[in-house]
């Protein structure tokens, strides 16, 4: 269908014979892509009450010759655009969001609003330790309350990412080897472990060496011998990993490390499976990331801004990036940058602090007790999904699983139906697609993440358009092999799109 045949569809639904899926959806607003006209402004300005410039005084050869060409709207048509391109997304806030490994949680009003508070939301980063008190003492308790949580003597909140969490972690590894003189070079990945741990190596310097995992999915002492040696730096486990399994053998894993001088990463990105019921550090781990957008409900997703704060335990703490947040004995709270062995400054300023206001309101809200509860009902909703979803699809590890499940597309091989046409399809039905294809060790896996704040009634709804689907991929396989088919767009070249993105806007 070509833009203008779109366009000209206006408010009619697209009549289509999709099955239970096209009942009622509708095109909410006529496709106008051509908006504005010269002369037209949604702005007034007062008239200039300084001097005029000339700007290749300024700016030289980078100064602007003519306009840019901007589009001319009126408050109105760019209100109308802007509302019309979030309509178009999906959000966590208009449906489920079952993303393996890094879930979209459910981001509760609450923590916006104490992040909005204008002493909060307009202190400047710059301000003095003096007159941004109430600000440290958060970050304070935030790290304490984070600490508590994972079993660590410290955490740093600087990181601006899950990932670039990692990266801070080993960046500790390597200062802490450094100063034993010892300078060990590999680190040891299991091949369930969190995709970006690889990367967090490489810019460290390390060089990251796989080894796999047993056939029921986690990591065995026989496995892992051969691989640990004198030349290890750290092993990195993540736990549960990222088949949705809790690692029993963890304790004789670490010590195994620990023997040889190396250290224990822990990737916390599915720390919601174990709040309340285990702690990372008192099970051997050195080190470890919080994403806190997956545990800790701040947003996620566009970019950023993020927070990914690390937690480590006290041999480690004299390479912590500065500054700390400290209290002198006069309960004054400062930042600490006496830290002569410190890997240094991560990031500008001090962290996201938005992030850090808003996860603290989820801390204070909660307590143990309702942080207990959100891991019960997170691995209470992912079985379900396991043994309601394995009446029909392949589950890859049919056992208690903890917070995400992994099943594939194997009993829809003949159909020619795959992994990812069943995600494109689930589109039409209101749903976010999972993670798919990865972990990478169940072919054509679909990783489902359900989390703890969705219903009953909505994980039945999940499973029914799943059996929709593959009785729709024996009936009329081109069905899925199309979708979706109710978005603007269709399938996307996304491989083109990442490698060649429009950056800029042309008039």
């Amino acid at each position: 269908m070509r833009i203008g045949e779109r366009a000209a569809i206006g408010y009619e639904r697209l009549d289509m014979t999709l099955g239970s899926a096209a009942s009622g959806l509708t095109f909410q607003t006529p496709l106008i892509f051509e908006q504005g006209a010269p002369g037209r402004s949604g702005a007034s300005l007062p008239p200039l009450d300084v001097p005029e410039v000339d700007p290749k005084a300024h700016f030289g050869d980078l100064a602007r010759e003519a306009s840019p060409g901007l589009p001319e709207v009126s408050e109105p048509e760019a209100v109308r655009h802007y509302v019309r391109l979030s309509q178009q997304n999906f959000a966590i806030d208009t449906g489920m969001y079952p993303l393996g490994s890094c879930t979209m949680k459910y981001n509760p009003k609450v923590n916006e609003w104490a992040a909005r508070l204008s002493g909060f939301a307009n202190l400047h980063p710059l301000t003095p330790d003096a007159l941004a008190q109430g600000a440290l003492e958060l970050m304070h308790r935030l790290e304490r309350g984070l600490a508590g949580v994972c079993g660590m003597d410290r955490v740093t909140l600087h990181p601006s990412a899950g990932a670039q969490g990692e990266y801070v972690g080993l960046m500790m590894i390597r200062a802490y080897h450094q100063a034993q003189g010892r300078s060990p070079k590999k680190v040891l990945i299991p091949d369930t472990a969190h995709g970006t741990n690889p990367a967090s190596c490489a810019l460290n310097g390390f060089k990251a060496v796989p080894f796999p995992v047993g056939r029921d999915g986690i990591v065995l002492a026989s496995e892992l011998a051969p691989f640990v040696d004198d030349d290890v730096a750290a092993i990195m486990l993540t736990n549960p990993n990222t088949v949705g399994l809790f690692e029993s053998n963890i304790a004789e894993l670490t010590q195994m490390v620990h023997e040889k001088g190396g250290l224990v990463y822990g990737d916390g990105a599915n720390l919601n499976a174990l709040m309340g019921k285990a702690r990372p550090g008192d099970l051997g781990i050195d080190v470890m990331q919080f994403n806190l957008h997956k545990t800790f409900t701040t947003p996620h997703g566009g970019g950023g801004p993020g927070c990914g704060p690390v937690g480590y335990k006290s041999i480690l703490a004299p390479y912590a990036p500065v500054p700390l947040v400290e209290r002198d004995e006069n309960g004054t709270y400062y930042l600490d940058y006496d830290r002569p062995e410190s890997v240094g400054r991560v990031r500008a300023f001090h962290g996201n602090f938005g992030m850090m206001v808003r996860a603290y309101a989820y801390l204070r809200e909660m307590g143990p007790e309702g942080l207990e509860r959100a891991t019960e009902l997170a691995v209470l909703n992912a079985n379900y999904l396991r043994v309601r979803l394995g009446e029909l699809w392949h589950v890859a590890y049919d056992r208690p699983c903890m917070h995400e499940v992994v099943i594939s597309d194997k009993h829809l091989k003949d159909t020619g139906v795959t992994t990812l046409d069943i995600a494109k399809r689930l589109i039409d039905y209101g749903f976010h697609p999972p993670t798919v294809y990865f972990p990478l060790v169940v072919k054509g896996a679909m990783l489902i993440e359900p989390t703890e704040t969705e219903t009953l009634q909505t994980l039945d709804r999940f499973v029914e358009v799943m059996a929709e689907i593959a009785a729709e991929a024996e009936r009329d396989p081109e069905i899925a092999k199309g979708a979706p088919h109710l978005t603007r767009l269709r399938r996307l070249d996304e491989a083109r799109a990442a490698r060649k993105p429009v950056l800029r806007y042309t008039a």
